[in-house]
C-alpha cells in the first residue's frame, strides 16, 4: 500500500520550517520595544501606550505585475521593498506614522533564494520607514502558480493622533499642489509595460541596454518605489493634503482628496518626466492622456499647501516643485485639469 506524504503533494513542512527560522531573524532586526509578540505568533502585538487619542490607519496593497518582471529577471528583493514603501506611502496622507508590517508571499514551491531576497527587501524598506515587521504569512500552493511565478502582498497598520488628522475640508481655492519625484515607474502600469515591450513574448528583451534610458529596461523597470515618509515627516504641520500618485495617476489620486467642490488644475510643463516615461511613450505610441491617465510620469507625492507656506516646505524638502493649484470645481468639465 502506498504511503502519501505531504511533501509529494508538493508542501515541504521542514523547507517552511527552516525559512521561517530565518525570516524571523531577520525581521526582528526591525523590531522596537513597542512589539510585545512578533513573527512565529499567531499574532502580533504592539503597544500604544504613548499615544493620547490614538486613531488606528491601515492599508493593504499587492506589487502587481511588476513581480513579472522581478520573476524573469531573477531579482527579488527589490520587490520586497515595493510592497512595504506602497503601503507606507498609503497611510501617510492621513498623516499616519507606520508602527507594523505583514507580509504574503504565495508560491508553488518554496525556493528560500527567492523567499528570503523578498524578505531582506521588507526588512530593510521596514527598518528605513521605522515600521515593524511584525509578522507574515510564506504560503505553499502547488499548482496554483507555475515555477517561476509568486504573489506578493502588504498589509500595514500606522497611527495618528486624532487632533493629527490630516483634515482635507480645509483645502482652498488657491492652495498650492508640490509635487515630489518619483524613482521611475513605482508599482503601477506595468500591465500596458508589458504589453509595449511584448515582454511576455520576448523576456530578452529585458537585458537589453537603451540609450534613450542608458540602462537595461529591466533595471529601470525594477527601479524601487520611492518611499515617502522618511522625507515628508518634518513638513507635516505645513501640510494640508497629500495625495500619493499610484494606480489612476492623477485624475484618480488627487481628486479623491478634495472636498466635492473642488479640482485641481496641473500644469505638465513644470516638471520635466523621467526618461523612462519618454521611452514608454514613444516605443509604444502612446497619447499623453493616457500615459498621464496611467503612469504617475515623475511625481510619486503631491502634497497641497497654502501658499504662504511654499518656503517652509521646499526648505525641508528641496526637491519639491510647484506643479498645480487648487481651484473651484466646474460641473461641466473634470475635477482633473492637466495643461
Amino acid at each position: 500500500m502506498t504511503k502519501n506524504t505531504y511533501q509529494e503533494a508538493g508542501v515541504d513542512l521542514d523547507g517552511a520550517a527552516n525559512i521561517k527560522e530565518q525570516i524571523r531573524i531577520s525581521a526582528s532586526k526591525t523590531l522596537g520595544p513597542e512589539v510585545l509578540t512578533g513573527v512565529g505568533s499567531f499574532g502580533g502585538m504592539y503597544n500604544l501606550s504613548e499615544y493620547n487619542e490614538p486613531i488606528l490607519v491601515s492599508s493593504t496593497d499587492n506589487v502587481g505585475t511588476k513581480l513579472r518582471i522581478a520573476s524573469l529577471m531573477g531579482v527579488y528583493n527589490t520587490v520586497g521593498e515595493d510592497v512595504v514603501n506602497q503601503s507606507v506611502n498609503d497611510i501617510i496622507v492621513s498623516g499616519a506614522k507606520p508602527l507594523f508590517f505583514l507580509d504574503y508571499i504565495a508560491t508553488s514551491e518554496l525556493v528560500p533564494q527567492m523567499i528570503m531576497a523578498i524578505i531582506d527587501g521588507i526588512s530593510r524598506a521596514c527598518k528605513e520607514a521605522g515600521c515593524a515587521l511584525i509578522g507574515g504569512e510564506t504560503a505553499q500552493l502547488p499548482n496554483m502558480f507555475t515555477k517561476d511565478t509568486f504573489d506578493l502582498s502588504g498589509f500595514i497598520v500606522g497611527v495618528v493622533e486624532k487632533k493629527n488628522i490630516l483634515d482635507t475640508s480645509k483645502i482652498n481655492p488657491g492652495d498650492i499642489l508640490l509635487g515630489l519625484p518619483s524613482s521611475g515607474i513605482h508599482t503601477n502600469g506595468y500591465s500596458l509595460v508589458r504589453k509595449v515591450f511584448s515582454i511576455d513574448e520576448n523576456s530578452k528583451i529585458l537585458s537589453e541596454y537603451f540609450d534613450d534610458i542608458k540602462c537595461k529596461l529591466g533595471d529601470a523597470l525594477l527601479e524601487i518605489h520611492k518611499p515617502y515618509y522618511p522625507l515628508i515627516k518634518q513638513s507635516m504641520p505645513f501640510v494640508k493634503g497629500l495625495a500619493h500618485i499610484t494606480g489612476g495617476s492623477f485624475y484618480k489620486n488627487v481628486p479623491r482628496i478634495l472636498p466635492e467642490s473642488l479640482g485641481a488644475r496641473i500644469d505638465t510643463k513644470s516638471w520635466n518626466p523621467l526618461p523612462i516615461f519618454h521611452f514608454i511613450k514613444e516605443y509604444g505610441g502612446i497619447s499623453d492622456a493616457e500615459m498621464y491617465r496611467v503612469f504617475n510620469m515623475g511625481i510619486g507625492l503631491i502634497i497641497i499647501c497654502d501658499p504662504k507656506d511654499i518656503g517652509s516646505i521646499q526648505s525641508l524638502l528641496p526637491d519639491s516643485n510647484v506643479i498645480g493649484k487648487i481651484v473651484t470645481h466646474d460641473e461641466s468639465k473634470s475635477r482633473m485639469i492637466i495643461d
